[in-house]
């Protein structure tokens, strides 16, 4: 595994801090279900991401996930929620670096947020049909759904709630990119020059 600089360590505590705060930001989008909440708090796992590299990234969903967990707890007294957003931000994340540093444009970011956004949502509705959906039912003591209702449940409220949660956060990111890809780029250069 890559070793970290102070600085890179310091501004990963940073940036997992402001995504932190973010996700306590989060709110409800009418047509979805209640307990889907859009926040913005994968950009500055993304932002780490693109400075750092992918161990960056993840270290800031993870460290955002631990705090965010143990200030507001869990319905379920098992942080599978914080799980899936740790899961779901890696999903969105990576893909984006991954693509973006092999087209290194501001259209390649383009792409590579719309195929972040695609891979974290189909994924997602996998994960949520086998393992998420199932271990909220398991925890919280609920009879389980029949796999028709679940089926509908993910292909009708999650699936499009990941496709414009992540739609929406690449428009952000996009705007902030726009303005920042200069810095991120002498920062880029920085990181890997120490």
């Amino acid at each position: 595994m890559k070793k970290f600089s102070v600085k890179a360590l310091v501004s990963i505590g940073m940036l997992s801090s402001i995504s932190y705060v973010l996700m306590l930001l989060n709110f409800p989008v009418p047509p979805f279900p209640n307990f889907l909440m859009v926040d913005f708090s994968d950009i500055p796992a993304l932002i780490a991401a693109l400075i750092f590299g992918p161990a960056a990234g993840v270290l800031v969903e993870l460290f955002k996930n631990i705090m965010d967990y143990f200030m507001t707890g869990s319905a379920t007294g098992v942080p599978v929620g914080h799980i899936a957003n740790f899961v779901a931000g890696i999903l969105f994340v990576l893909p984006a670096y991954y693509i973006y540093t092999k087209l290194k444009t501001s259209k390649g970011m383009t792409l590579a947020l719309v195929i972040a956004t695609v891979v974290m949502s189909i994924v997602m509705s996998v994960l949520n049909y086998y393992v998420i959906m199932p271990a909220y039912t398991l925890f919280l003591n609920m009879p389980a759904m029949a796999a028709p209702e679940l089926k509908t449940m993910i292909v009708t409220g999650i699936l499009p709630f990941n496709i414009f949660k992540g739609l929406l956060i690449s428009l952000v990111f996009m705007l902030l990119f726009s303005r920042m890809s200069t810095w991120i780029s002498r920062q880029q250069y920085k990181s890997e020059s120490i």
